[in-house]
């Protein structure tokens, strides 16, 4: 199970100033290429004793400010990010032979941000986050179910959904943003941005990773 990659690689030179620019272009090339769900990111956290965990969830929103996705806040990723804010992203856009990994911290976003996302989600998603107390036991999906069902009769559909208390979004700031291009032999290019100060300074610089 083996594949050989690409013979066209990435190189300095083909940069974008920042690493925010440089993923809006990969980005671009992922969803024209016709990728399923090219915004699907693998989040990786850990608690406070370290034990990870990772799972897949979709990129919302990014900008010079960093990236966003949306989750309960008392799901497993909700609880270790309280504990402990440090948090990996990574694309894997497979038949491009790419990569984009993330590693920074994650923050909640206001609660205005997150209503003004929350009223653009189809209705049976917005009842779903209430009805699902994620990642915590259940006895049967009959139980979620209805639920589901309870919070319909009392939400028609038409009916605004407020956003739940307990459900919200995070902005993940990066610390390093890394682009990984597969190439021939395994001799793979890997070109990291490394922020410099404050996040805010926008100051980065730019480090080829032996592949």
């Amino acid at each position: 199970m083996r594949a050989h990659y690409r013979a066209e690689g990435i190189a300095e030179s083909d940069l974008a100033a920042s690493p925010y620019d440089q993923f809006g272009r990969w980005f671009k090339d992922a969803a024209a290429a016709g990728l399923h769900e090219p915004n699907a990111m693998v989040v990786s956290t850990a608690d406070a004793a370290g034990r990870p965990s990772s799972r897949t969830v979709l990129l919302k929103a990014f900008d010079e400010r960093g990236f966003v996705f949306f989750t309960n806040y008392a799901s497993r990723k909700g609880r270790e990010l309280a504990e402990n804010p440090h948090v990996s992203l990574l694309f894997p856009w497979h038949p491009l032979a790419r990569q984009v990994i993330v590693i920074g911290t994650a923050e909640r976003i206001g609660r205005d941000e997150t209503a003004a996302y929350f009223r653009t989600r189809p209705h049976g998603s917005q009842l779903g986050a209430w009805a699902s107390e994620q990642s915590a036991p259940i006895a049967s999906r009959d139980e979620l179910e209805r639920a589901y069902e309870e919070l319909a009769a009392r939400y028609p559909e038409g009916e605004q959904v407020p956003a739940p208390p307990h459900w919200g979004g995070y902005r993940v700031t990066p610390e390093t943003v890394e682009f990984w291009q597969g190439r021939l032999n395994r001799l793979h290019d890997r070109l990291r941005y490394v922020r410099e100060g404050a996040p805010e300074a926008g100051q980065w610089r730019v480090e080829r990773l032996a592949p």
